[in-house]
């Protein structure tokens, strides 16, 4: 009796989520806008409240360290819930945020409505970090990554400096308030478009637990994942990158105002450069590193700090000067997505939504604590100083990849 066989062929193989992605990409070029703009309109907005360019400066911070504090609790407190319906609520909230920082008459209340904007994002990126995982299979990840987090780029090469250039037309109110309605159109996007998935919080309720395994013993199982500290070693890496980068970035404005001497007018287009910039290192990424971030990675922080000290040497002469702005560009548009492809890769599917509140704490903690380094440094040292302490943050990141490799290599031949 002969037996009938299935040609693997005739499988049909999901089709990879183009409209999903893109979706996502969306929300992650609204929420990144959202969360740098102030970087933008740094100038205006000390002048119209009457405080130092260090204190909008620290907008950032108390935005970053808000979701610091509070997203690896909202994505415990959340873990069950639907991960469309937040997606949705958290824009809906981010347009609250920045219909209140639009309104708000003091410098006090413009920090309120941006610790509740932290909130949002806090929760948004536990959710979103792992959404395009959740879509595509292992192999597909950092191709899916490369996408959403190009929404993110763009928010650099196009979110950014548009709202920039409004602020400057328009003011800067009037530009956080067009932002917030854009959210609100975000959040009926996401709702028609963005496919609804099943995380693994829930499949672990649904599938995973049987009827001898105590609560005691399931936590003792998850304390054992071996991808943990490999997961909070990359984590650690991120931080310290973002530190350096936002210690120099979030006061770029008045350095390439004063530094430099590009003038008011151009700062939007040499903005809109670093985004492009940014965008090449995107495609990068998803093309030449995406199957091996780690060397992406370290290549990215040696890239980043020649560009930084051409920067900071020849300020004064504006042609290299500038080339070396796009450079840095380059290389930061490949840190995000590679990073993250690294980190998703690393932690296991059990671990990956926890993986993802993590990294989100890291990496908003490295805002946050450059935007706050930058500060003090821009009040003690000056401007100039600034692009100085980013290289030498690069150089402390370096070291920590190349151990991390060793450690991890280690560990997976263990």
């Amino acid at each position: 009796m002969s037996r009938t066989t299935v040609p693997q062929a005739s499988v049909a193989s999901p089709s990879f989520p183009w409209v999903g992605l893109i979706t996502l990409a969306a929300a992650i070029f609204l929420s990144i806008t959202s969360e740098m703009l102030p970087t933008g309109l740094l100038p205006e907005m000390s002048e119209s409240l009457g405080v130092s360019e260090s204190s909008v400066g620290l907008l950032v911070t108390w935005f970053a360290f808000t979701v610091v504090a509070t997203s690896t609790t909202m994505a415990h407190l959340t873990r069950r819930m639907p991960r469309h319906g937040l997606v949705v609520a958290v824009l809906i909230v981010f347009a609250i945020s920045n219909v209140m920082t639009a309104f708000a008459p003091t410098y006090g209340l413009v920090v309120v409505s941006r610790v509740l904007g932290g909130l949002a994002h806090g929760l948004f990126w536990s959710v979103v970090g792992a959404y395009a995982a959740h879509l595509v299979p292992k192999e597909q990840i950092g191709r899916a990554v490369s996408i959403t987090v190009a929404g993110g780029t763009l928010a650099f090469v196009f979110g950014v400096p548009l709202a920039t250039a409004a602020g400057h037309l328009i003011g800067w109110r009037m530009s956080f308030a067009l932002l917030a309605v854009l959210m609100l159109i975000g959040a009926a996007v996401v709702w028609k478009f963005l496919p609804k998935v099943t995380h693994h919080a829930i499949r672990d309720t649904d599938t995973n637990v049987t009827a001898t395994q105590t609560p005691r013993a399931l936590r003792t199982k998850k304390a054992k994942d071996p991808t943990v500290s490999a997961v909070i070693l990359i984590c650690c890496i991120t931080m310290v990158i973002m530190v350096g980068h936002y210690t120099f970035y979030t006061y770029i404005a008045p350095y390439l105002i004063d530094v430099l001497g590009v003038g008011t007018d151009g700062l939007a287009p040499l903005l809109f450069a670093f985004g492009i910039a940014g965008a090449v290192g995107l495609v990068l990424s998803g093309t030449v590193f995406g199957p091996r971030p780690q060397l992406g990675i370290m290549l990215a922080v040696i890239v980043s700090a020649l560009g930084v000290s051409a920067l900071a040497v020849f300020s004064a002469n504006l042609p290299v000067a500038i080339a070396a702005f796009v450079l840095w560009g380059i290389a930061f548009g490949t840190f995000p997505p590679l990073l993250q492809t690294r980190m998703l890769h690393t932690a296991s599917l059990r671990f990956r939504d926890t993986a993802s509140a993590i990294y989100t704490t890291a990496f908003n903690a490295g805002i946050g604590g450059g935007a706050l380094v930058g500060a003090i440094v821009l009040n003690v040292a000056g401007l100039e100083v600034l692009p100085f302490v980013y290289i030498g943050l690069l150089g402390v990141a370096f070291v920590m990849l190349v151990v991390s490799d060793i450690v991890i290599r280690r560990r997976a031949l263990a």
